[in-house]
């Protein structure tokens, strides 16, 4: 079939001297977002380029398409498609989501604590029916506090634009007007009166929280606090005890929050702690107490209690500890529930507030795994909550547990109905040196027959930015690999916060390097040490994983068979140029601002995967994107692709896909989301030669 071609018209750019040629800037729009909302002002040159890739990619993957069926009915038959979550006590009702065989979107049901009676308030694939769209995304889903309304906010299109809507739950008639261009959170009122949002702004940031009067159809939305700061975005919630709204403002490194009382009837937020660079704290309210959770003089958090916040006088309440991660606070009348984070592995704790003691919450023999606690109810006079826990390979278990007399219930295990036998796997925890000295975790689930001798194919999947850890949970979709002998690894490495935000900040900004260093690292430990071989490596990550996946792959392709990248963040230094897109401006803290600081520019030039391309021989290279992607525009991994076309030396495949329905998280729906894991699975089985 014939390669599909971008037609090329250089541009030259300049920045702090220096001089760059791109054949292909001219396919980002300077109307994007209005591309992202309405496909129909997309070039039609460029409309015609992505299809063609698409068609290219169908094509190759033509011979997969029977191994797609196996995997999407293996896939889906390891899910308990008709199953509940666990039930929420409110005041007067609880209230729970299912899902059934036949749908792909949840069902939200009640019933009246004491009867048994149950009531349907959402069903999502009516919903979808109703409005006649292919991408049906739902932001939030709020009940007022008297039962009555339910707040609801959709994207149909993929760009993250959600529209709020309110109903009557009676009648389902829509109570209010629609609010449009918001982020998508609903907070309610205590007395139902009112609800609070967040607005986007034209560069798609939400810069302002408004009050919006349930049952006015006409009048303007009361503007509540407005963000000044481009690089800021901004969120309201309800405090644990529900006497205060606390507006927080915040970019990746730096906060500041506001306040008001629930019962102010014009609310006035009043600043808590003026912001100052680099200090993120987030205070809540709890018996008549103020819990700071900040980094303030402690580089990986601490807690600490005010009685006040007119006249504060902060003192520690949980203390700093060197790379351990202090996790925040969940409020019981008795009891308060944290959690900390080292080594990339989670822990919790329960302090008795009645004698300050504090104890660690175990509920598995497993070394690697990951603990959760969630509340039973809103009334927080109880000893009860959920707890959790997960592996690699062990499913996920909910027990109830008192806190008082330690007794635990299994309330909840995630179903496998196709069958799924632990002792099948081995999950192993290792750390390896990177090129610094640093010791990075790397997390390893392999199937027990796998040899590890050098044969076997291995999927390293890594991130590493934003702070963000991966959480070595279950997967039941990753056995349709690891049963095929190809060993999962996650690499925690550098730019994630799994050894506390000194981890974080040796792998951001003037630091990147670090990540894809890291990651190098991992690759070839997993070589040197047999559980694969030069070559039989294949590369994941998405969206910042994206970015370390073209860096990586720019840097040393030898040691990879393939590479699979979702929304990747491939065009970085043309992005970071350009202050208008919605993210730019606020990530000035993670990548740097190359316009404005030459050292950045110099730093981000010299890894920006797309600026990097070399004439060389590129390992099989399957990218995937979303038309209404805002957060990574469609246009970088399409360059990326034209670029590469155009300079690599070898005949391995190259293939783009693109979702003409769908952002930044893919397909909407269960079957949309297993279809695009099946797409990746596909093509990692067909390069390995599993087919």
């Amino acid at each position: 079939m014939k390669v599909p071609y971008l037609k090329k018209k250089p541009e030259l750019k300049s920045c702090h001297n220096v001089e760059w040629e791109d054949n292909y800037s001219w396919i980002h729009q300077e109307n994007i977002l209005e591309v992202l909302q309405d496909k129909t002002k997309l070039l039609p040159e460029v409309k015609k380029y992505l299809e063609d890739e698409n068609e290219y990619t169908d094509y190759h993957l033509k011979n997969t398409k029977n191994v797609q069926k196996i995997l999407f009915d293996e896939i889906k038959a390891r899910i308990k498609l008709d199953d509940e979550s666990l039930p929420f006590k409110d005041h007067s009702y609880e209230y729970w989501t299912k899902t059934t065989a036949k749908g792909n979107y949840s069902i939200k049901l009640r019933k009246k604590i004491g009867s048994s009676e149950i009531e349907e308030i959402w069903n999502g694939d009516k919903e979808k029916e109703k409005l006649n769209v292919e991408y049906f995304g739902v932001g939030d889903l709020e009940v007022s506090n008297n039962d009555q309304y339910l707040g609801y906010s959709l994207d149909t299109k993929g760009s993250e634009y959600y529209t709020i809507y309110v109903r009557n739950i009676k009648n389902n008639k829509i109570i209010s007007k629609k609010i449009k261009e918001t982020s998508g959170s609903i907070i309610f009122s205590l007395d139902d009166k009112y609800l609070f949002y967040s607005k986007l702004d034209e560069n798609h940031r939400a810069r302002k929280i408004y009050r919006h009067k349930i049952g006015d159809f006409e009048s303007e939305d009361e503007l509540i606090f407005e963000e000044k700061s481009e690089a800021f975005t901004v969120s309201i919630g309800l405090s644990s005890d529900e006497k205060y709204y606390f507006i927080n403002t915040s970019d990746h490194n730096t906060s500041e929050q506001y306040y008001f009382h629930v019962n102010e009837i014009k609310p006035n937020p009043k600043l808590i702690i003026k912001r100052e660079k680099g200090i993120l704290y987030s205070v809540n309210s709890w018996n008549g107490k103020f819990y700071n959770h900040t980094n303030k003089n402690a580089e990986d958090f601490k807690i600490d209690i005010s009685e006040t916040l007119e006249n504060q006088n902060w003192e520690t309440f949980i203390p700093a500890k060197k790379e351990v991660l202090i996790g925040g606070l969940s409020f019981l009348n008795n009891w308060i529930i944290r959690s900390e984070t080292s080594d990339a592995l989670d822990k919790l704790f329960v302090i008795d507030t009645s004698t300050n003691n504090e104890e660690e919450l175990i509920f598995s023999d497993e070394k690697v795994c990951v603990p959760g606690v969630s509340l039973t109810q809103r009334n927080r006079d109880t000893d009860e909550v959920y707890v959790s826990y997960s592996s690699p390979k062990t499913p996920s278990r909910v027990y109830k547990y008192n806190l008082k007399t330690k007794s635990k219930t299994l309330v909840k295990e995630q179903e496998i109905p196709s069958g799924h036998n632990i002792d099948d796997y081995i999950v192993e925890r290792i750390e390896f040196k990177s090129h610094d000295g640093r010791m990075v975790p790397l997390t390893i689930t392999r199937h027990k027959n796998t040899k590890i001798n050098g044969t076997a194919n291995l999927l390293l999947y890594g991130y590493g930015s934003y702070g963000s850890s991966m959480s070595p949970s279950f997967s039941s979709t990753r056995l349709s690999l690891i049963n095929r002998n190809i060993i999962w690894a996650t690499a925690h490495i550098r730019g994630g916060m799994e050894k506390g935000m000194k981890w974080w900040k040796e792998g951001k900004l003037t630091n990147k390097k670090n990540t894809f260093e890291d990651y190098i690292y991992a690759a070839k430990y997993l070589i040197e040490n047999n559980y694969t071989s030069k070559g039989k490596i294949i590369g994941m990550g998405g969206s910042a994983g994206g970015l370390l996946m073209g860096a990586v792959v720019n840097q040393a392709p030898e040691l990879f068979l393939g590479i699979i990248m979702a929304v990747p963040f491939v065009d970085s230094l043309t992005t970071n140029l350009d202050h208008s897109l919605p993210l730019t401006v606020g990530e000035f803290d993670e990548f740097g601002n190359a316009k404005e600081n030459k050292e950045h520019f110099d730093y981000i030039f010299s890894y920006a995967p797309y600026n990097n391309i070399k004439k060389m021989d590129y390992p099989h290279i399957l990218i995937t994107t979303s038309l209404s992607d805002n957060r990574v525009l469609f246009d970088e991994p399409a360059k990326f692709t034209a670029k590469l076309r155009d300079y690599k030396t070898d005949n391995n495949l190259l293939l783009l896909k693109t979702e003409m329905n769908a952002g930044h998280g893919g397909k909407s729906g269960r079957d949309g989301a297993i279809e695009e894991i099946v797409l990746d699975y596909a093509f990692a089985l067909k390069i390995s030669e599993k087919i």
